[in-house]
């Protein structure tokens, strides 16, 4: 069958997802429907912002379907009569029906090297435990949560200094290469199909807003890892003077001291003891204010000596 042919239903919300349907398109596949979450308020004044995926649909004039829950409302994509169903980072459980309903199966592009890291926040969770390589697999989906068989796997090495916005970029270019690179044997079903190792299986749950809490008295290294792996859109937080204080950015020292005392003013940054040495603070935002660089909230406030917590 010629991809032009080939009926697809792409669902997808994210800017990660975003680039892998941008492949798609370039490279002339037919992308007969596009399913993304239901469009959220943003800003100040609350205003109704098309999904990044929902932004490349209409620019290309290809239809949109924005489901609030799926899994009672897919009949315009049962309609459609996809020949492939293509997920990345959709953000809803996809039912069953919908799973089995084309000819060549759904699939799902997932960044993590699959078992390890099944569920919603793959990439975080390789930064924050330190991991020095991850990857994107492809894989068929199941009724359940990133099981099915593998296709495909490339893998990506993760930089001391990657944060998750530099990793998630890193980590979407190869989806949508390794997407185009594994279709053509979908479509003629010569694909591989790997079962999962279900004992070597690691969950990536979503991250909850306790566990951005900086522990001083951890060791520096997972205290960067942490700050790194949620930085720099959800970040980490500690409390100053019983103020929430929340870190985007930092770098690791060398100076010792007391758990959660500031070590040193730098030129551009400030120093606070950790269990085994320093964290640095680079990019923050006080309670109540902007996200700014240390230097600026220096500024306007005299660290020495300050204890955080």
């Amino acid at each position: 069958m010629d991809k032009k042919e080939l009926r697809i239903v792409f669902m997808g919300t994210p800017e990660f997802s975003a680039n892998v349907l941008t492949g798609l398109i370039l490279e002339k596949y037919d992308v007969s429907l596009v399913v993304s979450q239901p469009n959220k308020p943003v800003g100040r004044h609350h205003i109704l912002e098309d999904t990044p995926v929902v932004k490349v649909a209409k620019e290309n004039n290809i239809k949109v379907f924005q489901p609030n829950n799926i899994r009672e409302d897919y009949d315009e994509i049962k309609n459609v009569n996809p020949d492939i169903i293509i997920t990345c980072a959709y953000g809803q459980i996809i039912p069953e029906e919908l799973i089995n309903l084309p000819r060549l199966g759904c699939i799902n592009v997932h960044a993590s090297i699959l078992p390890k890291y099944r569920g919603g926040a793959p990439i975080h969770r390789a930064i924050i435990n330190g991991d020095k390589v991850t990857g994107v697999t492809i894989m068929y989906m199941d009724k359940s949560m990133d099981t099915g068989d593998i296709i495909s796997i490339r893998e990506c090495k993760i930089e001391d200094d990657d944060n998750l916005e530099t990793l998630f970029n890193k980590l979407s270019d190869i989806g949508r290469s390794l997407l185009l690179d594994t279709l053509p044997s979908i479509i003629d079903k010569t694909n591989s199909r790997i079962p999962q190792d279900n004992s070597k299986a690691i969950y990536a749950y979503n991250i909850k807003k306790e566990e951005t809490k900086i522990d001083f008295s951890d060791n520096t290294l997972n205290i960067y890892n942490k700050i790194r792996g949620l930085s720099p859109s959800i970040g980490c937080f500690c409390y100053l003077n019983d103020n929430i204080f929340k870190v985007y950015g930092a770098r690791i020292g060398k100076l010792r001291g007391e758990v959660g005392k500031v070590t040193k003013k730098y030129d551009d940054s400030f120093g606070i003891a950790t269990g085994d040495g320093e964290i640095i603070f680079t990019i923050v935002q006080p309670a109540g204010k902007k996200k700014m660089n240390a230097t600026e909230f220096m500024r306007g406030f005299e660290v020495e000596g300050v204890i955080f917590k």
